[in-house]
């Protein structure tokens, strides 16, 4: 298999898996489903944006709610 020289999008799949055969479909969807080692090859590649994880309250607030009425 040889590297492509371009980057395609989710969008330029599309057409192509469309253009499968219900064999190569299956094939593909048992090739992403296969479980893998580890994600850390695409955290690399694409790392989580500063919004993914961010939030407007206090980060360790909801580690104290509810342990009140608890004696």
């Amino acid at each position: 298999m040889q590297a492509m020289a371009i980057q395609l999008t989710a969008e330029d799949l599309v057409p192509l898996v469309a253009a499968l055969t219900p064999e190569e479909r299956t094939r593909l969807l048992r090739l992403i489903v296969r479980p893998q080692a580890d994600d850390d090859s695409l955290y690399r590649a694409m790392p989580p944006r500063k919004e993914e994880f961010s939030s407007d309250e206090d980060q360790l607030s909801w580690e104290g709610e509810g342990w009140d009425n608890l004696a």
